[in-house]
Order: C-alpha cells, then sequence, then structure tokens
C-alpha cells in the first residue's frame, strides 16, 4: 500500500472526516428494566430531542391551577339559587308553602316533647358553639389559625345574615301563628356550622373520618327535634342548610390550604 493510501486511510480513521457522536455518560447510565421499558424515574422517562440529545422531563403532577375547585363554587350558586326560591316563596306566600304546612301538621308532636325538645337543644349557642372553640383552640395549637380563623369568621357570619332574614321575613310559626321571626332557623344554622366547621378542623388530624359523619348526625337530629317540637317549618330548617353550606366551603378551603403548607 502506497504511503498516500495509507495516509488517507489513517487520516480517516483518525477523525480527519466529520466528528462521529460519542456515546457517554449520560447515556450510559441510562437502564432499562426487565421487560425493556425504561424505569419510572424522571431520568428514564426522557424523550430524546432532535439528534439523540436528552429531552425535557415530563411536568411533575402537582396542585392544579386554580385554587379554589369548580365543583364548591357550582354548589355554592346551586345553595344560592335554592335559597332565593325559597325565600320568594315565604314572602309571596307561593305554592311552596302548602306541602311545607302539610308536612308540618303530619310531623308535629309525634314524638314526646321531652325527646324533641333536648334534640333542639343541640343548636342552641351555649351547647353547639363551644365544641366549635375547643376545635379552633386545637387547630391553631397544631398550627393551622388560617383554618381555625375561617371557622371562627363563618360562625360570626351565621347571625349576622339570619337575624336580619328572619326581621325580613317574619314569617309565623307552626304553633304560634301570632309570632314572628321564623324563617330561617337559627338553631339548624348554629348547629351545622358549629359541628361541621369543628368537624373539618379536627378530621385531618384523625386516623378515621369519624368527625364529618358525627357532626352530620348532630344537625340531623337538631333539625328533626325543631320540626317534630313544632320549632320550626321544614322549609324553615332546609333553608338554614342551603344558607350556611357556602360558609363551610370555605372553611373547607381554608383547612386544605392550611394543612397543605404545613406538610409542605
Amino acid at each position: 500500500m502506497s504511503e498516500t493510501d495509507r495516509s488517507r486511510v489513517t487520516g480517516s480513521a483518525t477523525g480527519t472526516g466529520l466528528p462521529q457522536r460519542r456515546t457517554g455518560h449520560a447515556f450510559a447510565h441510562t437502564l432499562l428494566r426487565s421487560d425493556g421499558r425504561p424505569p419510572q424515574t424522571p431520568r428514564g422517562v426522557r424523550q430524546p430531542g432532535p439528534a439523540g440529545r436528552p429531552g425535557t422531563i415530563p411536568p411533575v403532577p402537582g396542585r392544579p391551577a386554580s385554587s379554589f375547585p369548580l365543583l364548591p363554587l357550582l354548589l355554592t350558586a346551586l345553595c344560592a339559587v335554592l335559597f332565593s326560591l325559597i325565600t320568594w316563596q315565604v314572602l309571596a306566600g307561593g305554592p311552596l308553602l302548602a306541602p311545607d304546612r302539610a308536612l308540618s301538621r303530619a310531623l308535629v308532636r309525634t314524638v314526646p316533647d321531652s325527646v324533641t325538645e333536648r334534640l333542639a337543644d343541640l343548636g342552641n349557642v351555649q351547647v353547639a358553639v363551644p365544641v366549635l372553640v375547643l376545635a379552633m383552640a386545637y387547630a391553631v395549637r397544631r398550627g393551622h389559625r388560617l383554618a381555625a380563623l375561617a371557622a371562627g369568621a363563618a360562625m360570626a357570619l351565621v347571625p349576622a345574615l339570619i337575624v336580619p332574614l328572619k326581621e325580613w321575613t317574619a314569617r309565623p310559626g307552626p304553633l304560634e301563628p301570632w309570632a314572628a321571626g321564623y324563617f330561617p332557623s337559627g338553631h339548624t344554622a348554629t348547629a351545622l356550622t358549629a359541628y361541621t366547621a369543628a368537624a373539618l378542623l379536627v378530621t385531618p388530624h384523625t386516623r378515621r373520618r369519624w368527625p364529618l359523619p358525627a357532626a352530620a348526625a348532630l344537625t340531623a337530629l337538631t333539625a328533626a327535634g325543631l320540626v317534630l317540637r313544632g320549632f320550626h317549618w321544614p322549609l324553615d330548617v332546609l333553608a338554614s342548610l342551603l344558607l350556611c353550606t357556602p360558609l363551610l366551603l370555605g372553611v373547607r378551603w381554608a383547612v386544605s390550604r392550611s394543612t397543605r403548607r404545613s406538610s409542605g
């Protein structure tokens, strides 16, 4: 072989031609599982870019783009519409009041007063609010001040909303037609807000999800006692449930946000 030929062969072998892509350490450490698929790690699931260069890591799942989910907003709107409808019927004496009166007549005093009065007392401020205060103190001790503040604000809004509505509607009671101010039910609103807000504050620190069912049971017993004793019409109770549900959705959002911050 001539020297010219040898130099051509040596030159092509030593890199006088186009540079060749080398397999570096970044590719040497890419492992495969036994089934041939890439490992479930950010490095293993990178997609190669142009010319075989390493691609980007897929986005890591995290918090949704919206800090307040759409479902609570829709539920709040539904509660507002239904509450407005019931209030309009009460003010206008609409047809919805006929089945309300019939249901009340069928239920009032079908259970002894000694039982229903005790159930209705569960909605007293002296009974329900201390439960919430204890839950708020526990939440503050665990570092969830935002959640405790939201629960306290929800409870403070209950009389601010209920009292003007009672004066505005001036609805008479089932057993006291000469009296007024029964719509909506203040005892139901107090029980629902106090017990449910307390349950929301305590639930993140319990092994089992018993606080919320317990709060629902206490609220249901209060509402049943009020209707069976004749202290309120059924629509009075339903209106309070609709009115306070958005407040509790706000408490739930604050609890979720506070818990996420403390765990992060």
